[in-house]
């Protein structure tokens, strides 16, 4: 075969397995983005997140979250944490928003890595291990696991760190809407149907406790769902009458059938769109 046929197959063989990319800067960013196909961290310029006080109604998360975080963040240990709940209640808004606030004073970086790129995660690892100047929180948002999903032993792997441990400069949030990152219905169908049923779901369950923060979030009461809205008002300068906007905001609401900090946010999205106010 001659050299001409060889390097054509190196080639098909890179198109189809890229080779990693190496490590970014991390000084050109405070937050990354990783990606795979080839495995990459992009850097993000501008993250999406609200300021740290327009959070309301989850006063005893915030304070913890942010505590854990700031020791962390000086070179102390800290825990990793799954904020579990209620949707739209500020679980991934009060990570972006404490890492924004707590990096004012400390060099914090923040990686977000999808739940369908936890089989790459060792990789990952290697990179952030390497930067050792530098601290990280690994964030997972929506995680959460079905019946024949394996990607949850990659996850072990940011938790409990094989034989390596996890780095020491690294901690890793995850947001889900399950407590136990497993539907209900299926660990009680599990464990009905099993031989040994304390052991059916053990593995999947078990999961859950290898954070050492569960910080709950509930729905929100329909005062506090105005509060909110009237947070957002100061906070971009809108004025409208206090009655009014109580009942345009309580029908918005019902309209929806929910009550959370999401639906706050896009009850006042329209009402600011409806008044001339640019959000920025």
């Amino acid at each position: 075969m001659d050299n001409a046929a060889l390097l054509r197959i190196a080639e098909a063989f890179e198109r189809i397995s890229p080779r990693p990319l190496p490590a970014p800067d991390f000084d050109a960013a405070s937050a990354f983005i990783w990606h795979v196909a080839p495995d990459r961290l992009d850097p993000v310029p501008n993250v999406a997140r609200v300021d740290l006080s327009l959070l309301v109604g989850i006063n005893r998360a915030r304070d913890i979250l942010h505590e854990n975080t700031r020791l962390f963040a000086q070179g102390l240990p800290a825990n990793n944490a799954l904020l579990w709940g209620a949707r739209g209640m500020g679980k991934s808004s009060l990570v972006k928003a404490i890492h924004a606030d707590v990096n004012l004073k400390h060099d914090l970086k923040l990686v977000e890595l999808s739940r369908e790129d936890l089989p790459t995660v060792a990789s990952l690892l290697g990179h952030l291990r390497a930067a050792k100047d530098h601290r990280f929180i690994l964030f997972c948002d929506d995680l959460s696991f079905s019946h024949d999903d394996t990607h949850y032993k990659s996850l072990k792997a940011v938790l409990d760190g094989g034989i390596e441990g996890r780095p020491e400069n690294v901690i890793f949030y995850a947001t889900s809407n399950r407590r136990h990152l497993m539907p209900r219905d299926m660990i009680e169908n599990e464990r009905s149907s099993a031989i040994s049923p304390s052991e059916a779901v053990e593995e999947k369950v078990s999961l859950s406790d290898r954070f050492g923060l569960w910080l709950g979030f509930h729905p929100c009461s329909q005062d506090e769902y105005l509060a909110m809205i009237d947070g957002y008002c100061v906070a971009h300068g809108l004025t409208v009458d206090a009655g009014t906007l109580r009942a345009e905001a309580i029908e918005w609401q019902a309209t929806r059938g929910s009550r959370s900090g999401r639906v706050a946010w896009q009850f006042f999205t329209d009402l600011a769109a409806r008044h001339g106010v640019k959000l920025s």
